[in-house]
């Protein structure tokens, strides 16, 4: 029972990640008697990934919750409001929201000073494949690939699904001043890359194609390696890097994205957390504050329910209720790069204001010119606008229902 009061409480979080670290600092908060215990399988320091983004909403949430971490967290993002798409020679630049990037490293670092500065223990290059024997919460908080998870993928109900497109995630020198989308055309096809800085010197690029794209080009590692990759891919988005180069981490590979939802998120004294419970295409930019935001909702069930059945239970409805909207965003906003061509002759300013509404349910089924009339035309008349926001819900959960009775 992890809220009984004057009981010392055992908590093994597994995996160093922005959730696991964030749960940790939570539970300390809570109740600082915790004996809490974070266990990462690499070394410190070590990460993946380059940058991550956020927005406001997320922000507001971490300073409910921590706000010494959110703070810190803060003074170390950098910002931007404007969203630009580069598509051939055409540039058009929109004025949006708000965002946030930080470095992945920096983030973890932050992290973990405010865990430790509370009392956690954090024990690097320590890998558990099978929870340990004595804790009464184990969080599997160690990814997409969790060890704990998989032994026990029968009971979670995971499925894992492919998309399509290839993609692989670089940095690079260049510091972009807006969330940069690049289109480029190639003798065979279309490919294309976001960009958004992260700090004062780095930016993340995500390059992403078509399957057919990726073989004509050569980017397989059969027909090139890393080095002559990364130059073609210098040269094929020149306009938008300035001459500067793009990198990749040691290990780092073109792959497909892999969306991975459970049916259960706890067994016994064991709950999926982050990546380990759910994925979401990076194109909407939403992982890591999943993941932060599944540990507020774990925090929160685990201080209102005495017993931990119960509240394994209701984070678990929880979570997978608010995420519903998102999962569909995320299917959505892939099939729409997975389609590219029915959008990206548009005119420029057209093609960016359907990349914006790239989350709905209606947009693959109206033709692009009449959405892109239809939804200017919705952001004048407020009879419009409640049409558009009581079909949209309606339209998402009978496609998503369709969908799942085919897979069934």
């Amino acid at each position: 029972m992890v809220t009984v009061r004057g009981v010392r409480v055992k908590v093994v979080c597994v995996g160093g990640g922005p959730a696991g670290l964030y749960l940790a600092i939570l539970l300390k908060r809570q109740d600082p008697s915790r004996d809490i215990t974070v266990h990462e399988r690499n070394p410190q320091g070590s990460t993946y990934g380059w940058g991550v983004t956020y927005w406001r909403g997320l922000l507001d949430k971490l300073q409910a919750h921590d706000p010494a971490s959110a703070r810190a967290i803060e003074e170390h993002s950098v910002r931007w409001s404007d969203g630009v798409a580069h598509v051939r020679d055409l540039t058009t630049r929109h004025h949006g929201d708000e965002g946030f990037g930080i470095g992945r490293h920096r983030l973890l670092d932050l992290l973990a000073t405010r865990a430790r500065a509370l009392g956690v223990r954090l024990e690097y290059e320590s890998e558990l494949s099978e929870p340990p024997a004595g804790a009464d919460l184990v969080v599997a908080a160690d990814g997409v690939h969790s060890a704990l998870r998989t032994r026990r993928a029968g009971h979670f109900g995971t499925r894992i699904t492919s998309g399509r497109n290839p993609y692989i995630w670089l940095g690079t020198s260049k510091v972009f001043d807006a969330f940069t989308f690049a289109f480029t055309e190639t003798d065979h096809g279309w490919i294309w890359a976001y960009g958004y800085g992260y700090s004062g010197d780095h930016s993340t690029c995500v390059v992403e194609c078509s399957p057919e794209t990726f073989t004509g080009l050569g980017l397989g590692l059969d027909r090139a390696d890393e080095g002559e990759g990364l130059a073609l891919l210098e040269k094929l988005f020149a306009g938008v890097l300035d001459g500067h180069p793009l990198t990749a981490r040691t290990g780092a590979s073109w792959q497909t994205f892999r969306t991975l939802t459970n049916e259960t998120w706890h067994d016994g004294n064991l709950v999926l957390l982050g990546d380990a419970a759910h994925t979401t295409h990076y194109s909407i930019g939403a992982g890591t504050t999943l993941a932060l935001e599944d540990a507020m909702c774990l925090a929160d069930a685990l201080r209102a329910h005495a017993a931990l059945p119960d509240a394994l239970a209701a984070y678990q409805r929880r979570r997978q209720a608010e995420l519903l909207s998102v999962q569909s965003a995320a299917r959505y906003s892939a099939q729409w790069y997975e389609n590219l061509p029915r959008y990206v002759h548009l005119p420029p300013h057209r093609m960016f204001a359907l990349l914006g509404q790239r989350h709905s349910p209606l947009l693959p089924y109206v033709p692009p010119q009449l959405y892109y009339g239809l939804d200017k035309a919705a952001g004048r008349l407020e009879a419009l606008r409640r049409l558009k926001r009581w079909l949209g819900p309606r339209a998402a959960r009978a496609l998503h229902a369709r969908a799942a009775a085919r897979r069934d």
